[in-house]
This record gives structure tokens, sequence and C-alpha cells, in this order.
């Protein structure tokens, strides 16, 4: 089960985020008390991290921003800078309510992929399967059928939107206007031939959700999501409460220094893409999510491989260093997988940026249109993730007691039934099997294979299988008659040794 972000993280939270708008010394004593806990060396660098985001609010002059981090199942550290509303002079907060636009994309793939492993729906199945009114006109004769997958992963082809001007007049369309202008739309690419973006696509998906689960968009994601998390301050359709407290959304900064105030809209049939409103606290319980395993149940909603799978390249881009999960975007950056998506409507920002690899998530959100939430998100990644790697490393395990002086009879030169020959020896404290190859390897490097003490005579590759040195006896005196290496032998070198002839030979005692 999911464990839930405990009380303690979220304490410290409350106090750090107290510090920016608390003019006081005690507000930032409080901050910093907060953060102590957690380790001096995450204390030195939020200090740091702190100046550098004032200043950087200060100098773009950003109303409001909030960032936290995630390690695990914890928010190991969150902070408010600026204000919610120019007017009002309210804080942002990291339990300031904001809306997360394309983010929410996330929570409509996480539910497909819920009916998906509830047996449900299939990812290759054709949309109309499930939306038999679905079609658009298609130039291209030999396209395949456009898939739930496709949907997922932007490969569809489909326009970017419905074909109304809502981003114009914010007028959103019903589910039914969708399906009416539909027919008079083109695909713009065979699917799985091109990544493009579609706003169109994703509201499909929540279609789909609806149908499938039988009940509406809205309210799946609620009852299978958002409360099983403990996201209390998110809702697909904001009601009045929570509207009321949202944070005042900005346009950018004008050359007099002003923004204009953007209102708040209903997106419609298109909220499964961009309609959410959530806060970082509520974010932070999905970003942790994301990095639970084993089987779903509980508050885990998704099975450990489920998101996996979410996380893995579906798409790859020509570039090989960026393309599409199930939902999410990927990345490789400075030799990690980032896994994330962005959001951005009505002066309202949002970045979630994941290392599932390292169990750390970044979080940022601002009430502005030139916020730039991912800048934020990715500098404090670099400042803050070789401390929370630190704080994360397993302890050093014991190594395994070993009798070293009894690696000697190990080593010399081997062989297979094949006349490929192999060699063990002894650098510093380790044990190496170094294979001979023809040609020889480019590199030294190249033929060497590390061998991992597991107990006496046993060892462990890097690829996980075992090395056994077998003796024709027990005694001081007995030799290495064979090394099993995963399931096949090598054998030593000399006169006396019998190297068989063929590799059936070798196994008539298994």
């Amino acid at each position: 089960m999911l464990k839930q972000l405990n009380l303690r993280p979220f304490a410290i939270a409350l106090l750090v985020a107290g510090a920016v708008w608390m003019a006081g010394a005690s507000g930032r004593a409080a901050a910093a008390e907060a953060v102590a806990s957690q380790g001096q060396e995450l204390t030195d660098a939020v200090a740091v991290l702190d100046l550098w985001v004032e200043e950087q609010r200060a100098h773009r002059g950003l109303p409001g921003l909030a960032l936290g981090v995630v390690l695990g199942d914890e928010l190991v550290w969150s902070q408010g800078y600026g204000v919610a509303d120019l007017e009002s002079r309210e804080p942002m907060t990291p339990q300031s309510v904001l809306r997360i636009g394309s983010v929410t994309k996330l929570f409509t793939a996480t539910a497909i992929l819920q009916l998906r492993d509830a047996g449900k729906l299939r990812l290759d199945d054709p949309v109309v399967t499930y939306l038999p009114w679905f079609h658009i006109e298609s130039p291209f004769e030999d396209a395949p059928a456009i898939t739930v997958r496709h949907l997922l992963t932007h490969t569809s082809g489909l326009p970017r939107e419905s074909a109304y001007p809502y981003w114009s007049d914010h007028e959103f369309p019903t589910l039914d206007q969708i399906r009416q202008a539909l027919p008079g739309q083109v695909a713009i690419y065979p699917p799985s031939t091109h990544y493009k973006y579609s706003n169109l696509g994703i509201a499909l998906l929540g279609a789909i959700v609806a149908q499938v689960s039988g009940q509406p968009y809205e309210e799946f994601v609620a009852e299978r999501i958002f409360a099983p998390l403990g996201m209390t301050s998110t809702s697909a359709r904001p009601d009045a409460t929570l509207r009321a407290r949202m944070a005042t959304g900005y346009g950018r900064r004008l050359a007099d220094g002003s923004r204009e105030i953007l209102p708040y809209y209903e997106t419609r049939a298109l909220a499964p893409a961009a309609n959410i409103v959530s806060n970082l606290e509520d974010l932070a319980r999905f970003a942790a999510l994301q990095f639970s395993e084993g089987p779903a149940g509980g508050a885990r909603i998704l099975a450990g491989s489920t998101l996996r799978e979410m996380h893995r390249p579906q798409w790859l881009n020509a570039s090989w260093t960026s393309g599409r999960g199930l939902g999410f975007a990927v990345r490789r950056r400075d030799g990690r997988t980032v896994v994330y998506h962005g959001g951005w409507v009505a002066g309202n920002r949002t970045h979630l940026l994941t290392v599932p690899s390292e169990k750390i998530a970044v979080i940022a959100i601002t009430n502005a249109d030139d916020g730039s939430p991912s800048f934020f998100a990715r500098r404090v990644y670099d400042l803050l993730a070789p401390v929370l790697r630190a704080m994360a490393a397993p302890k050093p395990q014991a190594k395994v007691a070993v009798d070293t002086a009894r690696w000697q009879r190990y080593l010399g030169r081997y062989t297979d039934p094949w006349g490929w020959e192999y060699q063990v020896m002894i650098r510093g404290d380790q044990l190496l099997l170094y294979e001979h190859s023809y040609p020889p390897e480019d590199t030294p490097q190249g033929g060497l294979t590390f061998l991992e003490p597991v107990s006496q005579d046993t060892f462990r590759m890097g690829d996980g299988e075992l090395v056994v040195f077998e003796f024709d006896g027990e005694g001081a005196e007995s030799k290495v008659v064979r090394i099993r290496r995963r399931y096949d032998y090598i054998f030593p070198i000399g006169a006396d040794q019998h190297v068989p002839n063929s590799a059936a030979e070798g196994r008539d005692d298994h």
C-alpha cells in the first residue's frame, strides 16, 4: 500500500513556506529550524536556493511562486514566494490552489491505465471501439486506425484542437459539439508517424474514461485518483468553495510593470486536457505515487509495473534524447531519464519533473503567464538532487566473509569445449575473469568481468548471474576442476585436465 506522505515532512513544508511572507526574523528562524531537521547539507543548499529564487522572482516581477521537492514518499521541502493575489497580498504557499493546465493530462492517462489494468479496455484497440461515433477525414489511404495508445502518446496525427476558437473566446465545446465537428476536420499525419500534441486527442481519452467506466470523467478521477491519494484540494470540476481558494492568475508583465488579471473559465469537454485545479501539496502526493512499487491496492492506485510502463518511452523523437511515455514526456538529461509534464492555462503555470531512478520529484507552480516553472524546477533539481541522493543512498552492506587466500587456487587459464580461452586474475581485492576475444576487444576493459563474492567459491557477475568454482575435493590440496558460468562450464587448461569435446559431455552429471 502506498504510504501517505507523513505529517512530519508536511509540517516542515508549512513552516518553511512561512519564511517567505513573514517579515520578522521569527518566520525565517522557524523555516531554518524545520529544514535543519532534514540535515545540515539540505539546510545549506536550501539557504542558497532561497536567496536565488527570491532574486529571480524580484527580477522577473513575478507575483507568486511555490516550489516543492519529493524524495520517495515524502515532501521533504516546500516553500512559497511572493503573493497569490497582488491586491490582497495574500501569500503564495504550498497550499495555494491553482489551475494546473495540461498536467491534467497525467491524471487522464492514469485513469485510462486504471481501466486497462481492470481489463475494461486495451491500449491498442481502435478509438472507435469505445467511441463508435469517432470519425475524422484522413487523406492517408493506408493509414491504420487511431488507437488509445496513439492518443496517450500524441502520435494519432489528429489536429491539436477541436474546430472551435476556444482559446480566443474561452467558449469551450461540449462533447456533442466535438462530435459534430469531427467529420469536418482532417487528420494532419497518419498515426505512428509523427509526434503532434493534441488537446483534442486527450479530450477523446476523457470521453473513453466516461464511456467505459459508466460515470462522468470528473467523478471518476475524483473517486479513483484524488480521494485514494488524499488530494483534498484537487478537482476537475471545482466548486465555489475551492474556486474561492484559488490564486489569481496574471498575464505577462507589461512594459509599465502591470499585469492583466486573467479570468477563470471552464473547459467543458476539454476538461481531461486542462481543467484540474490543485496545489503543491496534493501534487506531491501524486508525484510520490510515481515511485511506488508492487501491486495496486489501497492508496496505491496503480501497480508499480504500470507506472514504469507509463514512464518508458513509447515514442522516440528523431533526436533519440526525448520522446513520449503514456501521458508523460520523457527526456534524457545529464545521463538520467527525466519524466515530466508542464501545464499552462489562464495565468496559471505548473511543472512536474520526476527522476524515477532516484525517486526524486520537483514541483513548481506560479500564477503568471511568464512564470517559467520548468526553469525553476530544473534549477531546484540541479541544486538539491545531489544532497537528496546522499540522503537516500543505502548504507554500505558488510562485505561477504570470504577466504581470499582460497582465490589463489582459482588463478590460471581456462577454456570452453570450443577452444575459447579465459583467465582468472586478482587485482587488488577484486577477482576478475578475462575473456580472450578473436579479434581482441577494442579496449583492455572490454574483456573483463568483475566477480562479486556471494559465498565461498560462488560469485555474481555484473549481469546478476552466478559463477561457481567447483573443486575435486575438500582438502587444502584440492584443485578447481571446472567453473560453472550461468549454466555452462569452462575448464582449467593443463595436461592433467580433461576438457569435454562437446557441450553435452560437459553436462552429463546434471
